[in-house]
Protein backbone atom coordinates (compact mmCIF):
# COMPACT_ATOMS: atom_id res chain seq x y z
CA UNK A 1 0.00 0.00 0.00
CA UNK A 2 1.21 3.59 -0.81
CA UNK A 3 2.20 5.73 1.80
CA UNK A 4 -0.54 8.35 1.28
CA UNK A 5 -3.08 5.35 1.93
CA UNK A 6 -1.60 4.14 5.03
CA UNK A 7 -1.77 7.72 6.35
CA UNK A 8 -5.33 7.96 5.26
CA UNK A 9 -6.44 5.13 6.88
CA UNK A 10 -4.89 5.67 10.02
CA UNK A 11 -6.67 9.31 10.32
CA UNK A 12 -10.09 7.91 9.61
CA UNK A 13 -9.43 4.61 11.80
CA UNK A 14 -8.54 7.75 14.39
CA UNK A 15 -11.65 9.33 13.85
CA UNK A 16 -13.87 7.14 13.47
CA UNK A 17 -12.62 5.58 17.25
CA UNK A 18 -12.59 8.80 18.87
CA UNK A 19 -15.69 9.77 17.73
CA UNK A 20 -17.27 6.59 18.36
CA UNK A 21 -16.19 6.93 22.27
CA UNK A 22 -17.78 10.09 22.22
CA UNK A 23 -15.09 12.35 22.62
CA UNK A 24 -14.85 16.00 20.83
CA UNK A 25 -11.04 16.95 21.88
CA UNK A 26 -7.59 14.74 21.93
CA UNK A 27 -4.09 15.33 23.70
CA UNK A 28 -0.97 14.60 22.74
CA UNK A 29 2.25 14.09 24.89
CA UNK A 30 4.71 16.36 22.51
CA UNK A 31 8.12 14.93 23.07
CA UNK A 32 9.52 16.61 20.15
CA UNK A 33 10.57 13.46 18.18
CA UNK A 34 8.98 11.78 14.82
CA UNK A 35 5.89 9.81 16.46
CA UNK A 36 4.15 12.10 18.45
CA UNK A 37 4.96 14.78 15.64
CA UNK A 38 3.14 12.78 12.94
CA UNK A 39 0.11 11.23 15.56
CA UNK A 40 -0.38 15.35 16.23
CA UNK A 41 -0.50 15.82 12.83
CA UNK A 42 -3.41 13.37 12.12
CA UNK A 43 -5.36 14.11 15.08
CA UNK A 44 -5.29 18.24 12.92
CA UNK A 45 -6.83 16.32 10.33
CA UNK A 46 -8.90 14.50 11.98
CA UNK A 47 -10.68 16.90 14.29
CA UNK A 48 -9.12 20.19 13.44
CA UNK A 49 -6.64 22.11 14.86
CA UNK A 50 -8.71 23.55 17.71
CA UNK A 51 -9.80 20.02 19.35
CA UNK A 52 -5.85 18.77 19.85
CA UNK A 53 -3.91 19.99 22.68
CA UNK A 54 -0.42 19.18 23.06
CA UNK A 55 1.52 18.73 26.46
CA UNK A 56 5.29 19.01 26.64
CA UNK A 57 6.04 17.05 29.65
CA UNK A 58 9.66 17.13 30.03
CA UNK A 59 11.93 15.30 32.62
CA UNK A 60 15.60 15.12 34.09
CA UNK A 61 17.32 13.94 30.75
CA UNK A 62 15.46 16.35 28.17
CA UNK A 63 17.57 18.36 25.32
CA UNK A 64 16.58 21.44 24.79
CA UNK A 65 15.84 20.57 21.87
CA UNK A 66 13.11 18.31 22.63
CA UNK A 67 11.24 21.17 23.68
CA UNK A 68 11.76 24.15 20.70
CA UNK A 69 11.40 21.06 18.49
CA UNK A 70 7.74 20.36 20.18
CA UNK A 71 7.00 23.68 19.89
CA UNK A 72 7.98 24.04 16.51
CA UNK A 73 5.69 20.77 15.79
CA UNK A 74 2.78 22.70 17.53
CA UNK A 75 3.46 26.16 15.45
CA UNK A 76 3.23 24.39 11.90
CA UNK A 77 0.01 22.12 12.69
CA UNK A 78 -1.38 25.16 14.14
CA UNK A 79 -1.93 23.61 17.65
CA UNK A 80 -1.71 24.79 20.97
CA UNK A 81 0.26 23.66 23.49
CA UNK A 82 1.44 23.62 27.57
CA UNK A 83 4.05 22.70 29.73
CA UNK A 84 4.30 20.53 32.70
CA UNK A 85 7.78 19.20 33.94
CA UNK A 86 7.87 15.69 35.52
CA UNK A 87 11.31 16.54 37.48
CA UNK A 88 9.77 16.98 40.51
CA UNK A 89 7.01 13.78 40.39
CA UNK A 90 10.01 11.95 39.51
CA UNK A 91 12.17 13.27 42.43
CA UNK A 92 9.38 12.84 44.75
CA UNK A 93 9.60 9.15 43.43
CA UNK A 94 13.26 8.99 43.75
CA UNK A 95 13.09 10.32 47.53
CA UNK A 96 10.54 7.55 48.72
CA UNK A 97 12.36 4.34 46.95
CA UNK A 98 15.74 5.61 48.59
CA UNK A 99 14.42 5.64 52.04
CA UNK A 100 12.62 2.64 51.29
CA UNK A 101 15.43 0.72 49.85
CA UNK A 102 18.55 2.97 51.09
CA UNK A 103 19.85 2.99 47.43
CA UNK A 104 19.78 5.26 44.70
CA UNK A 105 16.89 4.43 42.15
CA UNK A 106 18.82 3.85 39.10
CA UNK A 107 18.75 2.14 35.17
CA UNK A 108 15.62 0.63 33.99
CA UNK A 109 14.03 1.66 37.27
CA UNK A 110 14.43 5.21 36.53
CA UNK A 111 14.48 5.23 33.46
CA UNK A 112 10.89 3.60 33.40
CA UNK A 113 9.40 5.50 36.38
CA UNK A 114 9.84 8.76 33.78
CA UNK A 115 7.99 6.92 31.43
CA UNK A 116 5.30 6.73 34.11
CA UNK A 117 4.99 9.88 35.54
CA UNK A 118 4.15 11.32 32.05
CA UNK A 119 1.65 8.72 31.67
CA UNK A 120 0.28 10.81 35.07
CA UNK A 121 0.29 13.73 34.17
CA UNK A 122 -1.51 12.72 30.62
CA UNK A 123 -4.13 11.43 32.44
CA UNK A 124 -4.65 13.79 34.76
CA UNK A 125 -5.25 16.38 32.35
CA UNK A 126 -7.59 13.68 30.29
CA UNK A 127 -9.83 13.40 33.17
CA UNK A 128 -9.61 16.86 34.16
CA UNK A 129 -10.69 18.38 30.56
CA UNK A 130 -12.15 15.24 29.29
CA UNK A 131 -9.52 14.96 26.28
CA UNK A 132 -9.24 11.43 25.40
CA UNK A 133 -5.51 10.62 25.49
CA UNK A 134 -4.03 9.38 22.16
CA UNK A 135 -1.38 7.27 21.84
CA UNK A 136 2.16 7.70 20.27
CA UNK A 137 3.55 4.36 20.15
CA UNK A 138 4.89 2.58 16.87
CA UNK A 139 4.39 -1.01 15.60
CA UNK A 140 8.30 -1.81 15.31
CA UNK A 141 8.90 -0.87 18.94
CA UNK A 142 5.75 -2.40 20.36
CA UNK A 143 6.85 -5.82 18.79
CA UNK A 144 10.17 -4.92 20.64
CA UNK A 145 8.41 -4.36 23.75
CA UNK A 146 10.31 -1.27 23.38
CA UNK A 147 7.93 0.62 25.50
CA UNK A 148 6.81 1.19 29.19
CA UNK A 149 4.15 -0.64 30.73
CA UNK A 150 1.60 1.51 31.71
CA UNK A 151 3.67 4.83 30.63
CA UNK A 152 4.47 4.85 27.15
CA UNK A 153 1.21 2.22 26.58
CA UNK A 154 -1.26 4.94 27.51
CA UNK A 155 -3.88 6.18 25.15
CA UNK A 156 -7.12 4.72 24.12
CA UNK A 157 -6.18 4.45 20.63
CA UNK A 158 -2.71 4.21 18.61
CA UNK A 159 -3.41 5.76 15.23
CA UNK A 160 0.21 4.49 14.29
CA UNK A 161 0.80 1.05 16.18
CA UNK A 162 0.07 -0.96 12.85
CA UNK A 163 3.02 1.27 11.26
CA UNK A 164 6.73 0.29 11.56
CA UNK A 165 9.14 3.07 12.12
CA UNK A 166 9.78 3.20 8.51
CA UNK A 167 6.56 3.64 7.33
CA UNK A 168 6.49 6.48 9.91
CA UNK A 169 9.53 8.94 8.61
CA UNK A 170 7.78 7.78 5.15
CA UNK A 171 4.77 9.47 6.45
CA UNK A 172 5.97 12.16 7.47
CA UNK A 173 7.92 12.97 4.52
CA UNK A 174 4.72 12.68 2.60
CA UNK A 175 2.92 15.22 4.78
CA UNK A 176 6.04 17.61 3.60
CA UNK A 177 6.15 16.83 0.21
CA UNK A 178 2.43 17.54 0.23
CA UNK A 179 2.33 20.47 2.11
CA UNK A 180 5.25 21.70 -0.49
CA UNK A 181 2.84 20.87 -3.59
CA UNK A 182 0.21 22.92 -2.21
CA UNK A 183 2.82 25.71 -1.45
CA UNK A 184 2.62 25.70 2.37
CA UNK A 185 5.14 25.40 4.88
CA UNK A 186 6.69 22.10 6.58
CA UNK A 187 4.19 19.98 8.43
CA UNK A 188 7.03 17.83 10.29
CA UNK A 189 9.95 20.46 11.00
CA UNK A 190 13.24 19.15 9.32
CA UNK A 191 15.39 19.12 12.39
CA UNK A 192 12.65 16.15 13.90
CA UNK A 193 13.10 13.99 10.80
CA UNK A 194 16.84 14.08 10.73
CA UNK A 195 17.61 13.81 14.45
CA UNK A 196 18.13 10.87 16.10
CA UNK A 197 15.46 9.21 17.57
CA UNK A 198 16.18 9.20 21.84
CA UNK A 199 13.31 8.73 24.34
CA UNK A 200 16.07 10.92 26.71
CA UNK A 201 15.67 9.29 29.97
CA UNK A 202 19.36 8.82 30.45
CA UNK A 203 21.99 10.79 29.43
CA UNK A 204 23.17 10.43 25.83
CA UNK A 205 20.18 7.86 25.51
CA UNK A 206 19.60 6.75 21.81
CA UNK A 207 16.93 4.30 20.75
CA UNK A 208 18.71 2.48 17.82
CA UNK A 209 21.53 1.98 20.08
CA UNK A 210 19.10 0.74 23.22
CA UNK A 211 17.65 -1.72 20.74
CA UNK A 212 21.02 -2.98 19.49
CA UNK A 213 20.01 -2.32 15.26
CA UNK A 214 19.05 0.59 13.34
CA UNK A 215 14.94 1.03 12.58
CA UNK A 216 15.82 -0.37 8.68
CA UNK A 217 17.51 -3.58 9.71
CA UNK A 218 14.91 -4.05 12.32
CA UNK A 219 11.45 -3.59 9.97
CA UNK A 220 12.97 -5.60 7.47
CA UNK A 221 13.59 -8.38 9.86
CA UNK A 222 10.03 -7.97 11.41
CA UNK A 223 8.23 -7.56 7.78
CA UNK A 224 9.31 -10.54 6.71
CA UNK A 225 8.91 -12.45 9.43
CA UNK A 226 5.42 -11.69 10.91
CA UNK A 227 3.90 -10.30 7.23
CA UNK A 228 5.58 -12.43 4.78
CA UNK A 229 5.82 -16.05 7.48
CA UNK A 230 9.70 -16.57 6.77
CA UNK A 231 11.77 -19.19 8.86
CA UNK A 232 14.61 -17.53 10.74
CA UNK A 233 16.68 -19.25 7.77
CA UNK A 234 15.12 -17.56 5.24
CA UNK A 235 15.66 -14.34 6.42
CA UNK A 236 19.21 -14.84 7.11
CA UNK A 237 19.66 -15.88 3.44
CA UNK A 238 17.82 -12.09 2.95
CA UNK A 239 21.18 -10.74 3.83
CA UNK A 240 20.72 -10.61 8.00
CA UNK A 241 23.74 -12.43 10.18
CA UNK A 242 22.50 -14.81 12.06
CA UNK A 243 22.83 -12.91 15.46
CA UNK A 244 20.71 -10.16 14.58
CA UNK A 245 17.73 -12.02 13.51
CA UNK A 246 17.80 -14.54 16.65
CA UNK A 247 18.08 -11.66 18.92
CA UNK A 248 15.15 -9.84 17.32
CA UNK A 249 12.87 -13.03 17.17
CA UNK A 250 13.72 -13.67 20.63
CA UNK A 251 12.63 -10.31 21.82
CA UNK A 252 9.47 -10.27 19.75
CA UNK A 253 8.94 -13.61 21.50
CA UNK A 254 10.13 -12.80 25.32
CA UNK A 255 8.21 -9.11 25.21
CA UNK A 256 4.42 -10.56 23.66
CA UNK A 257 3.05 -10.16 27.45
CA UNK A 258 3.70 -6.17 26.78
CA UNK A 259 1.74 -5.90 23.32
CA UNK A 260 -1.22 -7.43 25.52
CA UNK A 261 -1.33 -4.01 26.97
CA UNK A 262 -0.78 -1.34 23.60
CA UNK A 263 -4.30 0.27 22.87
CA UNK A 264 -6.11 -0.69 20.00
CA UNK A 265 -4.73 0.44 16.64
CA UNK A 266 -5.99 0.54 13.26
CA UNK A 267 -6.87 -2.89 11.83
CA UNK A 268 -6.02 -4.51 8.90
CA UNK A 269 -9.22 -4.14 7.62
CA UNK A 270 -8.27 0.02 7.74
CA UNK A 271 -4.96 -0.84 5.39
CA UNK A 272 -7.12 -3.22 3.18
Amino acid sequence: MEVEQKYEACVAALKDYVTRAGFSDVIVGLSGGLDSSVVAAMCVEAFGAEHVHGILLPGPYSSDHSISDALDLAKCIGIKTKQMSICEAFEAFEKTFKRCYSEEMKGLASENTQARCRMIALMAVSNARNWLVINTGNKSEAMMGYSTLYGDTVGAFAPIGGLYKTDVYAVARFLNERADEAGEGPVIPQHIISKAPSAELAPGQEDEKSLGISYKRLDAILIASQEQGKSADEIVEMGYTADEVERVLQRVRATAFKRAYEPPFPSDAFYA
